[in-house]
């Protein structure tokens, strides 16, 4: 997907992909990390989701990246702080309190500029990528991040009727991603509630572990 269509989709407030609480299946699974308080977890193209007020208040710290300057402006007027601006070239940079983001595209992130992660929750960037963009994501992701443990949801459906983003990814199609990085354990497979843009479809979340 090229930066524009998301820019756009932000400008237009077509941000359907924008769940209004934390996701059920973050809530129900994040405790499979296995992580201490004040943990730090990497959320890639992360929007303005509400999934970050929750770990901040679970008492972790929460790195995310995100193209949208518009997004993450609404992300820190809702969290109710002013945020501190450093500017690292390509990306940006606001950080308060136990949150901080990256502004710009993920790739130009490296491990340097990220530092330390201690896992990693995609809930919204590999589906949000299509096919040509995954297998360099998976690996770029694994390098940033020094190969942290990762909490991954996934969605299927019948693309013939509905193409993405988000886009349909198979239980093959994460093992052929990540097989040579992680030891993979499917947590769940459930309906998604309410469908997909009123389409059937379900919910996969994984655990990827060394």
């Amino acid at each position: 997907m090229k930066a524009d269509f998301w820019h756009k989709r932000w400008e237009a407030g077509q941000t359907g992909f924008h769940q209004r609480k934390p996701n059920a299946h973050l809530v129900d699974h994040v405790q499979t990390l296995n992580l201490p308080k004040g943990a730090r977890i990497f959320l890639p193209l992360c929007g303005k989701t509400h999934d970050i007020a929750w770990l901040m208040a679970q008492g972790y710290h929460v790195i995310g990246a995100e193209l949208s300057a518009l997004a993450i402006e609404q992300l820190f007027n809702e969290l109710g702080v002013t945020p501190d601006t450093t500017d690292l070239g390509k990306l940006k940079r606001l950080s308060a309190d136990s949150v901080e983001i990256y502004v710009g595209d993920v790739f130009d992130l490296t491990q340097d500029t990220l530092g330390h992660i201690d896992a990693t929750y995609d809930r919204a960037a590999l589906v949000a990528l299509p096919s040509n963009m995954r297998t360099q994501y998976a690996a770029h992701l694994a390098k940033i991040t020094n190969i942290a443990p990762q909490l991954l949801v996934t969605v299927q459906y019948d693309q013939s009727v509905m193409n993405g983003p988000p886009f349909a990814i198979t239980a093959d199609e994460v093992h052929t991603l990540y097989d040579n990085i992680y030891t993979l354990e499917r947590l769940a497979h459930d309906d998604a509630e309410g469908g997909l843009k009123g389409h059937p479809a379900t919910e996969e979340v994984w655990l990827l572990r060394q």
